[in-house]
Parts: C-alpha cells; sequence; structure tokens
C-alpha cells in the first residue's frame, strides 16, 4: 500500500489457537463467539499481522510473529505450523531478512517476538542480521524478572541473543526511530507495552498491537483476561480509539485473521463500526 512517501504491507508471522475466553476476558462467550466461532477446545484462531515499512532509505518490521522454536507439546497446545512464514511473506514483497535495518517488537510476549531470532545449529540469533531490535526499557527489564501470571509468555531466547550482539535499543518513553515512524507507550497489556504511529502525506497509521488486538475488540469495555492492568488500558484504549476515528486513521488489527487494517468509523446512529480496508489495497 502506498501510504503517503512510505510503503506499507502486512506480513504473516504465523497463526496460532488461543483459549477464546482469554481472549475476551469477561465479555460473555455468547456475544464474542458470533464474531471468533471456537473449536471443541474453546480456542479461536488469531493471526500474527506485522507490519512492513518502507521508506528512503528504510526497510522497518514492526512484529516478528511467532518464529518456529516451539516444541511438539507447545505447538500442539497452540495449533502451530512447524515453519514460520515471515521470511517467505517478506521474500514475496522483494525484501530479504538481511534488508530489514529496523525490528520494533511492542512488547516481548512469545507471539510477538518469537519470530526476533532463529536457531542457528546449538545457538539462537538474531533472525534479522543487519537490523537494531527496539523494545521499550520497562518491557525488558519485566520480561528478564516476570512474576507468576505472565511468566509462561517471556522465553529470553528471544532478545538475548540481540542484547549479546550489542543490536538492541531500549527506549525509554515516545521517540521517533525514523522519519515519521514513531514508537508510543501504550501501558495496559503489560506496563511497557509500545504501539507505532506512522505518520506520511498529512495521514496517520497507527499499530495498537494487543491494546486493540482485533477488530471485534472495538467496544472499549472488550479487552483481554491477559491484560495486566485493565483500567489502565481502558483509559488509554478509549483515548486511542476516539483519536483514530476522529482523524480517520488507519488502524492495524495484529491478532485479526480476516481484518489486518481498517478505519475507525462514527455512523450517524451513535455506533462504532471498523470500515475494513482491503489487504492488497493499493493506496491510502
Amino acid at each position: 500500500m502506498r501510504f503517503g512517501k512510505l510503503e506499507l504491507a502486512i506480513i504473516g508471522g504465523g497463526d496460532l489457537l488461543v483459549d477464546g475466553g482469554a481472549m475476551f476476558g469477561v465479555v460473555p462467550k455468547v456475544l464474542w463467539e458470533k464474531k471468533f466461532p471456537a473449536d471443541e477446545s474453546n480456542r479461536i484462531r488469531l493471526s500474527t499481522n506485522c507490519l512492513l515499512v518502507r521508506g528512503d532509505g528504510f526497510t522497518l518490521l514492526v512484529e516478528t510473529g511467532l518464529g518456529d522454536k516451539f516444541d511438539a507439546k507447545e505447538r500442539e497446545i497452540y495449533g502451530l505450523s512447524e515453519a514460520s512464514p515471515l521470511a517467505a511473506g517478506l521474500a514475496a514483497e522483494g525484501v530479504r531478512l538481511g534488508d530489514v535495518g529496523d525490528v520494533v517488537v511492542s512488547h516481548l510476549h512469545f507471539n510477538h517476538a518469537g519470530g526476533s531470532t532463529r536457531r542457528e545449529g546449538s545457538r539462537v540469533v538474531p533472525a534479522f542480521p543487519n537490523a537494531t531490535l527496539y523494545v521499550q526499557e520497562a518491557e525488558l527489564a519485566h520480561a528478564r524478572s516476570p512474576h507468576e501470571r505472565d511468566r509462561a509468555s517471556y522465553d529470553a531466547a528471544n532478545w538475548e541473543p540481540w542484547v549479546e550482539a550489542g543490536r538492541l535499543a531500549a527506549v525509554s518513553g515516545e521517540k521517533e526511530i525514523r522519519p515519521g515512524v514513531t514508537l508510543v507507550p501504550v501501558a495496559g497489556h503489560t506496563e511497557g507495552m509500545q504501539a507505532v504511529r506512522i505518520e506520511s502525506g498529512g495521514r496517520t497509521c497507527f499499530y495498537f498491537a494487543d491494546a486493540l488486538p482485533t477488530a471485534a475488540h472495538l467496544p472499549v469495555p472488550w479487552i483481554m483476561g491477559y491484560d495486566l492492568f485493565p483500567v489502565e488500558l481502558i483509559q488509554n484504549k478509549k483515548r486511542l480509539t476516539d483519536e483514530a476515528a476522529r482523524d480517520g486513521w488507519l488502524c492495524v488489527f495484529e491478532h485479526d485473521p480476516d481484518i489486518p487494517w481498517g478505519v475507525i468509523v462514527d455512523e450517524m446512529s451513535g455506533r462504532r463500526r471498523v470500515h475494513v480496508v482491503p489487504r492488497d489495497a493499493a493506496f491510502f
């Protein structure tokens, strides 16, 4: 998609099956299952929609998906394939792993940072040999010392190889890392999660990450059971979705298998909905 002076593309980082109740928290199943039918184990299918951003002199990737470092039990639990589609998806856009100069992860949970590293014999190394990995300082600190509630979501193999290579940039607060590409802390899912704001040609694209994981999560109270700070998340989500609707942002829904991006629209009736933008749209 042409986006001002930038090029944007959705790159699949792999699908997974997750408990539907956990994904919708206190929302009754009778409501959410209309949008996400569950299997016999109450699991729903989610995607990991990564965002490729290309500008003058830079190639940047937001999120890295699942990767392929899972054992057989983990693959069974989450319904994972053995191979990650990320490299093939980038190749389809004419991008090699070595072409990517910047990798942004919203936070360090396995389904966001898993594809940032790969196995090389007995070692685990950065999957992008020429890139810098960006994460918030607060997220890195928590990932290194998680508590019992979210310990299973973190795997040091997804970030420590970047530290060892001297190519992890721990950011504190809002920071523009490339022209028009700004990291924006959005606490709630985790304390140190960051979103990404992309601005060009007078338009804004906003990568919500787990602050708005699917288009079905658009109602402000519809948040996940995984969110560590639900009240703070609801406040941030309301503020950001109000701004997105007012200013016509292109919104990326990281985990939605059917609607990777769209525009939040306020209707005359007072209802709010997502206007779907085709995955292969030529411009925005």
